[in-house]
């Protein structure tokens, strides 16, 4: 008998469309859509490693089927049977090739493609890292957006296209990464949700008695000594032999027991007990209290005697000849400190240029570390920039250019353009573009001065979130794809405009693409000459 040649092979190397590795998946949405399609040729490669086996086994299926026939007609009259000549033959044949054969088909290792396509791909494959940020941001979105577990486990988010939900060993495993950075809050809230995920009848790997091990130390982390009691028991009711668990109901109810004989009173015990209880966030400052509220778009401090002062306009930049005959539509955001938005500023063809260029070089956005003077990454800012120089291409040129109309301002002495694409729950807590009198060689390196002022385009639309916010004077600026918003960072004297502190606020569904110029004080002084007065 002769056996089919099985062929199979998979494409190797054709997962990503650049040879290089990235790292910091998390801090850009742009980069982690590579992964969608690395993901998907994967599976491509494994539903060709599935029909190989199918493949094998269905030979190995019919030879048995076929000896299993022959076999039941030799054994009823086995001398009768090989009387016939042929069949002697093809007995010997059988046992001394085919059954051999058989056996190398049997031991043909199917999976060997699929494995060399995975050892290839994994170097591009995210990492710890990447999980745990992108779990510390579902907790960072849950808390800016007050987000309950519940909602954020069913997906029920504002303007999602692909709903999605989170398993019991999902909101296990968020649980336990807050459980690693000491975030007991955080553990609580996503132990309890798995827990009540299992008990509603979800089927899951994850185990009760881990969940409440880790949940019972939670609680007590945050002084709730009798809640932790009641966990315990229930994770005693499920594994009796449960040593850690044992040793902390001993541990509890001495504890216990030593606050009845201090005769506590019960009044005391529990102002205490709500007072512990009260953990939240650490380093909750009132500015974190203002930030999260504007961007839910709450606490909006503008009246509407001030709204009046607020106006739309078609803008011509001060008689620029270019804009004469073709001015851009303006529009007031915010009075002080003034904040205008330009509208239909940047074409789409434009926006998907600078996205092309800037795409391959995005890395891990960085911030001013004002004790080295050194550029680092950091918590508060999760995202990927890169930048772009006008003599790269005619687009970026011309760009350049319409801030320089628009502004009235030199951009030969600004930074190149930045772009920048956020990450999940990607964020930019409150900071101030230029450098503060305790930063005075900020941008000592470039030699043009401090940041004079702040453009920033929107090159997408973001579903939800996304918000650029200044939580001094209340104003929450939203995203809209091709539009930009400009403000001055420094007074006509040159001081600081403290009122200026701004945020990017965590994108809770979408994806965000901005790209901004800062451009510097050398260069303006005649364009924006100085003033006497340090407010002015």
């Amino acid at each position: 008998m002769a056996f089919n040649e099985i062929w199979y092979t998979v494409a190797l190397g054709l997962l990503l469309p650049f040879s290089y590795a990235h790292t910091d998946f998390f801090t850009s949405i742009g980069h982690m859509t590579d992964l969608i399609n690395t993901e998907k040729d994967l599976v491509v490669s494994l539903k060709d490693y599935i029909k190989a086996e199918e493949s094998k086994l269905e030979q190995i299926k019919k030879w048995a089927e076929k000896l299993d026939q022959l076999t039941d007609t030799a054994t009823k009259d086995p001398e009768g049977f090989l009387g016939h000549p042929v069949n002697a033959f093809k007995l010997m044949k059988r046992l001394n090739t085919e059954w051999g054969e058989l056996e190398s088909l049997v031991l043909k290792d199917m999976s060997d493609g699929f494995i060399s396509n995975m050892t290839i791909q994994r170097q591009f494959f995210p990492n710890d890292e990447d999980q745990t940020g992108a779990a510390k941001a579902l907790l960072r979105l849950q808390d800016t957006y007050n987000l309950d577990t519940d909602t954020l486990s069913r997906g029920n988010l504002p303007g999602v296209k692909h709903k999605s939900f989170l398993t019991a060993e999902d909101c296990f495993e968020l649980g336990k990464i807050a459980y690693t950075e000491a975030d007991y809050y955080h553990t609580e809230l996503w132990m309890e949700q798995a827990l009540k995920q299992l008990d509603e009848g979800e089927v899951s790997s994850a185990d009760k008695v881990y969940i409440l091990d880790y949940l019972s130390y939670a609680v007590y982390q945050q002084g709730d000594l009798g809640k932790a009691m009641m966990l315990t028991k229930r994770l005693l009711e499920l594994d009796p032999e449960h040593q850690r668990a044992n040793g902390n109901m001993k541990y509890f109810e001495y504890i216990m027991a030593k606050e009845k004989e201090a005769n506590k009173s019960s009044t005391d015990s529990e102002d205490q007990m709500e007072k512990e209880t009260e953990v939240k966030k650490k380093d909750y400052l009132p500015e974190r209290r203002k930030y999260e509220m504007l961007c839910r778009g709450e606490g909006l401090k503008m009246t509407p005697r001030r709204q009046k002062r607020l106006f739309c306009r078609y803008y011509d930049g001060n008689r620029n000849p270019r804009y004469i005959l073709g001015p851009v539509k303006q529009e007031d955001e915010w009075d002080k400190p003034r904040i205008v938005r330009f509208l239909d500023i940047i074409s789409d063809e434009e926006i998907e240029t600078v996205k092309e260029l800037a795409k391959p070089r995005l890395s891990r956005a960085t911030v001013h570390d004002p004790e080295t003077g050194k550029l680092t990454t950091a918590h508060y800012r999760v995202s990927k920039s890169a930048w772009l120089s006008g003599y790269e291409s005619p687009v970026v040129s011309r760009i350049n250019t319409r801030i320089q109309d628009l502004t009235g301002l030199d951009v030969s002495t600004a930074e190149e353009l930045q772009v920048a694409n956020y990450g999940v729950g990607g964020q930019y807590e409150p900071h101030f573009d230029f450098g503060r009198k305790d930063e005075p060689d900020a941008f000592k390196e470039l030699g043009t001065g401090n940041r004079i002022a702040t453009w920033l385009f929107y090159m997408s639309d973001v579903s939800a979130g996304g918000a650029t916010v200044f939580p001094e004077v209340g104003a929450s600026v939203w995203p809209k794809k091709g539009t930009a918003v400009f403000w001055y960072n420094l007074f006509p004297s040159g001081e600081g405009d403290y009122s200026t502190r701004h945020a990017a606020c965590p994108v809770l569904v979408g994806n965000k693409w901005v790209s901004n110029k800062w451009l510097h004080e050398r260069g303006q002084e005649f364009r924006r000459p100085c003033t006497l007065s340090e407010l002015e």
